[in-house]
């Protein structure tokens, strides 16, 4: 009985094997005459020469689905069994037709997709160039969707890292006089970015990449000097930049990297005498090549349909 060891470099083995380890019985089920044993951060399977490789070959593809998608159902597993032990002689086949507007699987079975026509062009302005602008009231899901852009970027390793920032102007920038360290002064802020976060990678992986800062989350004002390269950047809440300030965020872009910047101009928390960065640079930058703007409405919100009525409303007190 021959013995092979296969590493699960980049998915954890918890992700795997699926609820209840569901994952694990249905493979060891379609292998009756092979053992399957999952420890640690490896599969070890045991077995004659070809079942090993059949094994590994359905591994493999579970891997790189959860490398791509963060969640593997037994749907997917009978999928991925089915598709090499009876293959079809079709190259490159999958086991499901995936919606075009799914953007990637989030926790606990979260499907995450493009729900609104506008969401829809963001998601195409962002694979056809390098700085997109987002402009749109709240619960348009802007925001959420450029998290998602930049997740699936990260893994599909188009991307080295992911830069999340927004300005803290409410706390007039410096945040010095709030009680904490730099993380508890900043978490208020930042709080619906974490949300995101939270429904696109498992807590374990997502606290790995902010501890080793795969995933960066930070106030605007710390990204000055530096260059980012390969990475996604996000500018978050861009209407509370000032000019000189949204300035400084477009050209810490290093090579091969990608920014979207959103914002609400109806939500403006400046002194009444300084220009919004964000209103500026639409004026400024419209009809350069590899940067784009996506407007949003109040037809994209995505929350209760109270707050679409809302915004339709003060939209017609401030015309």
């Amino acid at each position: 009985m021959l013995e092979k060891i296969i590493a699960l470099t980049d998915v954890s083995l918890v992700d795997f094997l699926g609820v209840s380890n569901s994952n694990l019985t249905l493979l060891t089920e379609a292998f009756p005459q092979t053992k399957i044993i999952a420890r640690g951060d490896q599969i070890t399977v045991r077995g004659s020469d070809d079942q090993i490789s059949l094994v590994e070959a359905i591994v493999n593809q579970c891997i790189k689905h959860l490398e791509k998608h963060s969640s593997l159902s037994a749907n997917h597993m009978k999928a991925y069994i089915d598709l090499i032990l009876n293959p079809t002689g079709e190259e490159n086949e999958t086991p499901w037709v995936e919606d075009k507007d799914i953007l990637l699987f989030g926790t606990k079975g979260l499907v995450i997709k493009v729900k609104t026509p506008n969401q829809r062009k963001l998601v195409e302005a962002a694979s056809k160039n390098d700085i997109v602008f987002a402009i749109g009231p709240a619960g348009t899901g802007k925001t959420y969707t450029a998290v998602a852009l930049a997740v699936k970027a990260l893994k599909n390793k188009e991307v080295k890292k992911i830069i999340i920032t927004r300005p803290a102007v409410e706390a007039g920038e410096n945040l010095g006089f709030l009680p904490g360290d730099l993380k508890e002064k900043i978490d208020p802020y930042l709080r619906p970015i974490y949300d995101a976060l939270d429904d696109m990678i498992p807590a374990e992986k997502l606290k790995f990449y902010l501890e080793n800062r795969t995933i960066e989350i930070a106030p605007l004002a710390y990204m000055r000097g530096r260059t980012l390269n390969k990475a996604f950047i996000l500018l978050d809440e861009a209407q509370n930049t000032t000019s000189m300030q949204m300035k400084m965020f477009l050209t810490r872009m290093g090579i091969q990297s990608k920014t979207i910047i959103t914002g609400d101009k109806s939500q403006v928390d400046l002194p009444k005498n300084q220009v919004s960065g964000l209103g500026e640079a639409a004026h400024i930058l419209k009809g350069i090549t590899g940067i784009s703007f996506v407007e949003l409405d109040g037809s994209d919100v995505v929350r209760h349909r109270l707050v679409r009525e809302i915004i339709e409303a003060y939209g017609k007190q401030e015309k």
